[in-house]
């Protein structure tokens, strides 16, 4: 398409309009337009001629002083015209309507304009058109004449023709475009210039137009005398007289063939890519939405295939690079070949392609189109004195099932060939959509942690540890709650697993770490000396400043004697690296804090872990010690797990005690430390202050002698 006419305030505008001059005055004829981003309607010499303002040198006003000129009457059809064009509901303006002179009289004309450019949110920038006094006497005969001599030398071609269409003057313009001379042309009819590319109905609907409306505008080829076809931009005008008589037809047009070529060559290289001449990246990307809608409508399936080629590199890297392209134009052709006529191949990155093999009626029927793909470009290329053969991997994605935007399905069959490049090469591998939701939803949970984090909605609650025996609180294990926003208060099973092997668990665990510190630093001032226990993972253990990171957490409460903090360790974190975990226990053991064995009994090496690892306490499982008063096995285990502890000469404590049976069935094995509901649940800091008080008031502290007699 040929561009937009220029605005009137810029040269080539205030040329032509200098060149047309005479004739536009001949014709009562002005030109104007409005910039709808300016707000401002511009006109030529004409109209304050005929408002009578012409003194005032003005030759533009703001749409509002515009809109102030025009009739009352007229006014809300004006307006609303005009909206239209700016909102999109129509491309040309037409309106016949009243503007105040100076001396208080209407002067009536008509306005006619069309839509020249529109912002990527549909609205127009600016109308560009012409108006007469309604009254004036343009479709004279003798101003045509005029008007064809002016036009004498005009870059656009000019044609008139009695009202059956025969040709009586053109410009010299005219034969340039269409190398038909004045004489030659003269008496024929228009019909001598058709090249036959437009059909009768065509034809039939532009002389509709300008029967209806008084004028055409639009493209069409036409042939030249030397029978070469050209495309020009035209507008027909039917000229009547005053008394609504046809007299002449007007053509006026330009040649933009190769603007149009211009057009093509650049839109050509937009859409494909150079090399291969397959779609690139943006061509694919439009093909893929249509077909997406098209399963929609459907109910069918597509597949987007990611297609890599395995070795390419070396190909570019041994033979050159001028090899290397020829063997993708070759591959390219052959995997054209392979597939069915309307699926899309194309070229999206050096050796990258990407397959839309649409309208499937079951999506298991991309599966032999892949396999023909893949031996497509497994097969063997003879490049002159050269045989070279490469394979693909490529990944495969599912629409609708995969229920995602082009761009994600492009980015999905990306990842599922990388799977295939991991999983050999020369295969396919289908993106597993599960897969993907699982992973999104647990981003989506270390997100929510991450925010928990900052916005301090974690706290922790305390459960006591009591000696059974003796009465005495021992200490209190924190245990990490979440306040959630709309979910309550979470117990740490609702979240703690989803970041297990996350960078998370190391952050989560430090604050864990230097919260407690900080509440034992507040209940040693407040006079109550109780000992902390903490959870810690394996990748936080594991992360290589964990030692650093709690010496300085340690620093930053020097009220606490580090030997109030205990490490609990599950066994299957010491699994992870016992030699690793070994060393480090010693080193912090080395600044006074105390390790503990978490859930000891449940791992596969119990007896290696209290042998190798210098925990100081052993803490048996609460499943084992649940059920102690009803089944034999876990009391057996039990008691196995105190003579372990008392041989190896470390502490043992019991959680899950439920009820003082289960306290009073410990005692008798032996082991006096205890937590679990039947003590105490679970509690804010703020309360365990007094629930001590209340349990040392409710179990005076018996003597340890006292103790040990009735031990015995």
């Amino acid at each position: 398409m040929s561009a937009p006419p220029p605005p009137l305030d810029m040269p080539e505008m205030r040329e032509l309009v200098r060149r047309l001059a005479p004739v536009l005055v001949q014709a009562h004829l002005g030109v104007w337009q409005i910039d709808f981003e300016r707000s401002e309607v511009a006109f030529d010499a004409l109209l304050p001629q005929l408002l009578g303002t012409e003194a005032d040198g003005c030759l533009a006003l703001a749409l509002p002083a515009w809109a102030g000129l025009v009739h009352p009457d007229d006014a809300a059809r004006q307006r609303d015209l005009l909206e239209q064009c700016l909102r999109g509901g129509r491309e040309r303006y037409e309106i016949e309507h009243r503007l105040r002179r100076r001396d208080g009289s209407w002067l009536e004309c008509t306005f006619r304009a069309v839509v020249q450019e529109r912002s990527p949110q549909g609205l127009a920038r600016r109308l560009v058109g012409s108006y007469q006094e309604c009254c004036s006497d343009l479709h004279r005969h003798e101003d045509l004449q005029v008007a064809a001599t002016v036009f004498t030398h005009a870059r656009e071609g000019i044609s008139i023709t009695d009202p059956q269409g025969t040709i009586i003057d053109v410009n010299h313009a005219f034969s340039r475009i269409t190398g038909y001379a004045r004489e030659e042309i003269i008496g024929k009819n228009p019909r001598v210039l058709q090249s036959g590319r437009q059909s009768p109905e065509f034809y039939a609907a532009m002389w509709k137009a300008i029967i209806q409306q008084g004028h055409w505008s639009g493209e069409m080829w036409n042939r030249r005398k030397d029978g070469s076809l050209f495309l020009e931009v035209v507008t027909i005008s039917a000229v009547r007289d005053e008394a609504g008589l046809l007299r002449h037809y007007v053509a006026v047009f330009s040649d933009v063939t190769q603007a149009r070529e211009t057009e093509l060559r650049l839109e050509n290289i937009a859409h494909f890519d150079v090399l291969t001449g397959l779609p690139n990246r943006v061509l694919l990307f439009d093909r893929l939405r249509q077909c997406m809608a098209q399963c929609q409508r459907r109910a069918s399936s597509l597949a987007v295939a990611f297609l890599d080629l395995d070795g390419f590199k070396e190909v570019n890297d041994r033979y050159g690079h001028a090899l290397g392209d020829q063997m993708l134009i070759a591959l390219a052709r052959r995997m054209g070949d392979a597939l069915r006529e309307g699926d899309t191949l194309a070229r999206v990155g050096g050796d990258e392609f990407v397959v839309v093999m649409a309208d499937l009626d079951s999506p298991q029927h991309f599966e032999p189109l892949v396999q023909r793909l893949l031996m497509a470009a497994s097969e063997p290329v003879a490049l002159g004195h050269e045989t070279l053969q490469l394979s693909a991997s490529i990944g495969i994605t599912l629409y609708p099932r995969d229920a995602v935007d082009a761009e994600q399905l492009l980015r999905h069959a990306d990842h599922a060939m990388y799977q295939a490049k991991q999983a050999g090469k020369n295969r396919m591998a289908v993106f597993d959509v599960a897969q993907d939701a699982a992973q999104a939803s647990l981003r989506e949970v270390h997100q929510e942690i991450r925010s928990a984090l900052e916005r301090s909605e974690f706290a922790l609650y305390y459960q006591p540890k009591v000696n059974l025996r003796t009465g005495e609180v021992v200490g209190a294990e924190a245990l990490i709650r979440w306040q959630h926003p709309t979910r309550g208060l979470l117990a740490p099973g609702l979240f703690l697993p989803a970041i297990d092997d996350h960078v998370l668990s190391t952050f989560v665990g430090e604050w864990v770490i230097a919260t407690a510190l900080a509440q034992m630093s507040r209940w040693h001032a407040e006079g109550l000396m109780i000992k902390v226990s903490v959870n810690v993972g394996a990748y936080q253990l594991l992360d290589g400043s964990f030692a650093q990171r709690l010496e300085q957490l340690l620093r930053a409460q020097p009220d606490v004697p580090p030997e109030f903090l205990e490490l609990e360790i599950l066994e299957s974190s010491a699994l992870a690296d016992m030699a690793q975990i070994s060393h480090l226990m010693r080193h912090c053991q080395a600044l006074g804090v105390r390790f503990a064995l978490d859930d000891f009994g449940t791992g596969f090496s119990s007896l290696t872990y209290m042998r190798r690892l210098p925990a100081q306490v052993i803490k048996i499982d609460q499943s084992f010690v649940r059920d102690i008063l009803a089944d034999a096995d876990d009391l057996s285990i039990v008691q196995g797990v105190i003579g372990l502890a008392t041989a190896f000469r470390r502490e043992v404590i019991a959680e899950g005690v439920e009820t003082m049976a289960h306290g009073e069935m410990l005692l008798a094995l032996g082991c006096e430390l205890a937590q679990g509901y039947g003590i105490a649940r679970p509690m804010p800091a703020a309360t365990l202050p007094q629930w001590t008080r209340d349990w040392t008031a409710a179990h005076p502290k018996v003597p340890a002698k006292t103790a040990g007699k009735t031990a015995r």
